[in-house]
């Protein structure tokens, strides 16, 4: 099996976009995604990087000092990435190759899951695992640069295929014993789940609890409220370990919050096979989840 994780690869080529163009938006343009995508993908890199790597002035943007010194590696990773894909593409030649994505964070690992899960069905089968959540998943799966794709949000008017999977349930949790309804709150570790969980937020969540931080990942919010204390909307089977062992709590007076699981795909897809495998796998983990 081959898995390849692309977010980095996304995130290190749009770095050098902006640092041969010079701006986030000419970079947006070069690469045909939007300007919002071009910073969801260098926010993410910075973070992992624990460091900035551009300075805007009137100028225009140009590479901090942390910038300048990633500039090589980039460039020699993406060139050796040329070399594995003109290598892999032939030996891999006549085989299937499944490229699955996903809308949310959150089912990041069920990726991880139903490649083991296939791979133990049907044999060795090359991936392609891809992370990165600015992209629009139902273009992708549109523009076939994606196979299957695991969303929340249904686009309108869409003529893909649809497979039902259970719905994500999420459930309000706080690094202390909390009353929602009475209690002084703690920091809302806001996650980016999409509209759904938008609109049931706004219902559940009192105007006093405004203060909060957004972030992208959920393991890096649950990670960021287990080290710094906050609450936050997890999913269940993620915090299931730290509610029992004590380290976190349900927040008292809180209503749970469901998104919907729908995976998306092309009805004329030539793999369709492969892609039925991928449905049946997804509702197999999904079903005992």
């Amino acid at each position: 099996m081959l898995i390849i994780v692309r977010m980095q690869l996304n995130a290190l080529e749009t770095f050098l976009a902006i640092a041969q163009s010079g701006s986030f938006h000419a970079a947006a343009r070069r690469l045909n995604i939007t300007q919002t995508a071009v910073s969801a993908r260098i926010r993410a890199l910075e973070t992992s990087l624990g460091t900035s790597l551009f300075e805007r002035g009137p100028g225009g943007t140009r590479l901090s000092a942390a910038g300048r010194h990633l500039k090589p590696y980039a460039e020699q990773m993406l060139r050796s990435w040329e070399v594995v894909q003109s290598d892999l593409s032939g030996a891999m030649r006549g085989r299937v190759s499944l490229r699955l994505g996903s809308q949310l964070s959150i089912w990041d690992e069920l990726l991880v899951d139903v490649a083991v899960w296939l791979e133990r069905e049907e044999g060795k089968v090359p991936f392609v695992l891809n992370y990165d959540h600015a992209l629009n998943m139902a273009e992708a799966v549109q523009q076939h640069l994606l196979d299957v794709a695991i969303v929340s949000d249904l686009p309108s008017g869409t003529r893909l295929g649809t497979a039902d999977l259970p719905p994500e349930s999420l459930t309000l949790v706080s690094h202390r014993a909390v009353d929602l309804r009475k209690d002084n709150l703690p920091l809302f570790i806001n996650l980016e789940f999409g509209t759904e969980y938008d609109a049931q937020l706004e219902q559940v969540l009192p105007v006093r609890s405004q203060q909060h931080i957004v972030l992208g990942n959920a393991l890096m919010g649950l990670r960021y409220l287990l080290k710094r204390g906050g609450m936050g909307y997890f999913p269940d089977n993620m915090i299931a370990p730290f509610l029992a062992s004590g380290q976190l709590h349900k927040v008292t007076g809180a209503k749970p919050i469901s998104i919907s699981c729908k995976a998306l795909f092309q009805q004329d897809n030539p793999n369709m096979v492969h892609v039925q495998e991928v449905l049946t796998g997804l509702r197999e983990l999904r079903g005992a989840s």
